[in-house]
């Protein structure tokens, strides 16, 4: 096992300096000037700009220099936030991404295996086809989309009613959590039922559950202990995954509700070419991807002890 996690943390880091590579030279290659006009009124101000950012190097040193930084686990100053490290950016923000992937995933680990185990329940009938309908479409749409819905569903039920039932954007009670969290986790809980649905169905015809069922085990141990924890396997694969899909991808829901995350602030940076926070964020959001995938592989071979990692 430490073996296997040692091959997995080697491969994590050439998969980080992959990333960072081909950030630092996309950003490059990108048309533009990071230093605006605003920022850079003089010949005089612009030379200081470019000595304070290291942008008077030459492209090769510039990137020694931010691969030493980033081993140092310095990933700079921004350029549009006067005196703000990245780090800060990162420290004061991810915890509110965090946040809102938590209580994301929660939804859509509660409403996967409830769906999922409705329909494997009900194949065939009504409630898998309406399921199964909610579920392509939660797929199909994509998450920005139902962030505008909800926005609007709540405006219209203030005007129906004259009662606020959720705030429509901002951020800093548990009411602005649940209409973003519900968005954001709409996409994986219908992935997840999805999956949980197969793998329920593939298992509910092997030969230990026919065997169960003549024994005359109970319907709920039979459903619990035998076909629920063998179907389990591929959705504990995907969790890493998709907890960093979830994390990653709240950019755009975290703009339209205005929730003040890293998110927010990454989408914020590629308007404004800042290329510290962009490469910064990036190569965190890596770290963090790495990390989740290497988790699931473990606790993948925790839940079913035949796998054998090594």
């Amino acid at each position: 096992m430490a073996r296997y996690v040692l091959r997995r943390l080697l491969s994590g880091l050439i998969t980080l300096w992959f990333i960072a590579t081909a950030t630092f030279w996309a950003m490059h290659a990108v048309p533009g000037d990071p230093l605006l006009d605003d920022k850079a009124t003089t010949p005089e101000i612009r030379r200081n700009l470019e000595a304070r950012y290291g942008l008077d190097q030459p492209l090769w040193r510039q990137y020694l220099l931010y691969l030493g930084h980033m081993l140092q686990g310095d990933f700079g100053l921004s350029f549009t936030q006067r005196n703000r490290a990245v780090n800060d950016i990162i420290r004061d923000h991810f915890p509110v991404s965090a946040l809102l992937g938590v209580a994301a995933l929660l939804i859509a680990l509660s409403g996967g295996l409830l769906w999922g185990a409705l329909t494997a329940r009900y194949h065939n009938r009504w409630p898998d086809h309406l399921i199964m309908f909610g579920v392509i479409l939660a797929i199909s749409v994509p998450s920005f989309v139902f962030a505008a819905w909800g926005q609007l569903l709540l405006l219209h039920f203030r005007a129906w009613t004259g009662l606020t039932l959720l705030p429509v954007a901002g951020w800093g009670t548990w009411q602005h959590l649940i209409m973003p969290a519900l968005v954001l986790g709409l996409g994986t809980m219908a992935y997840l039922a999805r999956l949980l649905r197969a793998t329920l169905l593939e298992v509910r015809d092997t030969d230990y559950i026919r065997t169960a069922q003549a024994k005359g085990v109970p319907p709920g141990r039979l459903f619990f202990h035998h076909q629920l924890r063998n179907a389990l396997l591929p959705v504990v694969t995907v969790l890493g995954p998709a907890i960093a899909a979830i994390t990653t991808g709240g950019f755009v829901v975290e703009l339209v509700f205005a929730i003040p995350g890293l998110g927010r602030f990454f989408v914020q940076a590629v308007q404004q070419m800042d290329y510290t926070v962009i490469m910064g964020t990036t190569v965190f959001y890596g770290a963090f991807l790495v990390l989740m995938v290497t988790l699931a592989d473990l606790a993948s071979a925790w839940v079913d002890p035949r796998i054998r990692l090594e």
